[in-house]
């Protein structure tokens, strides 16, 4: 079982504040940062050109590209809280000037959720009498908007940390000069790809091997994809 159901274990678990969750965002980055990397290395290994260019062009793409991920991923977090807080007043409006309307509306949710008129007006009493509780299930009931909020700062410092992480290993054997570079290269990025898809399995009900070799195949792809454009340019110029 994931967590125990004893009365005081359930009391403990539920009269905390929800826990921030990160990993997303390191997942985002990290899987980005290694196919974009790595897609930049077998583009330019596909054209024939130098280890000097491949390190140039990966070290380039890490950083601005990188700091683009981050820069959105705080944009938009900041917008999702931004969009919370802002609903949030709204309700509180709302309340202090149409409560009987916006009691309605607790009301009707508890209506659709299939409860009898007796627990319907309990219900409703019960979520009301305290302005904070009433705001929160509003917000989530009407606007689904959870009442777990992440910090927009953490969310993007993760996601640039994880794309720095992950998109360095494709040059890794180029910064080391290792012979068959682009193989070591090759090799890493797969095994980078794999462990990211296996992580990524938290969230799902897929088996952490199944997770694993779909990212594996997509990042896979994007590699073979950039190695034939590069391969083509060098060709046909």
């Amino acid at each position: 079982m994931e967590h125990g159901h004893s009365t005081t274990e359930i009391r403990e678990r539920l009269s905390g504040k929800p826990r921030q969750s990160y990993l997303g965002d390191f997942i985002y980055g990290g899987i980005d940062g290694t196919v974009t990397t790595f897609a930049i290395v077998a583009g330019v290994e596909g054209a024939g050109f130098s280890p000097t260019i491949i390190l140039a062009l990966g070290i380039a793409n890490i950083l601005a590209d990188g700091f683009s991920m981050a820069a959105s991923n705080y944009s938009g977090t900041k917008a999702e809280l931004d969009n919370a807080h802002r609903l949030r007043e709204v309700e509180r409006r709302h309340i202090r000037e149409t409560p009987e309307g916006e009691r309605e509306e607790v009301r009707e949710i508890f209506r659709q959720k299939g409860l009898s008129e007796t627990s319907l007006n309990q219900a409703t009493e019960a979520i009301t009498s305290d302005q904070e509780t009433w705001i929160n299930f509003m917000l989530s009931e009407e606007y689904g908007v959870s009442g777990i909020n992440k910090n927009p700062m953490r969310s993007a410092l993760m996601t640039f940390a994880a794309f720095l992480i992950c998109g360095l290993v494709p040059l890794v054997p180029f910064i080391t000069s290792s012979p068959s570079a682009f193989a070591y290269s090759a090799v890493a990025t797969s095994i980078t790809f794999f462990a990211i898809g296996a992580a990524k399995s938290v969230w799902s009900l897929v088996s952490w091997w199944r997770s694993g070799l779909e990212t594996l195949a997509i990042g896979s792809s994007a590699a073979a994809i950039a190695y034939a454009a590069g391969y083509a340019v060098s060709y046909f110029s």
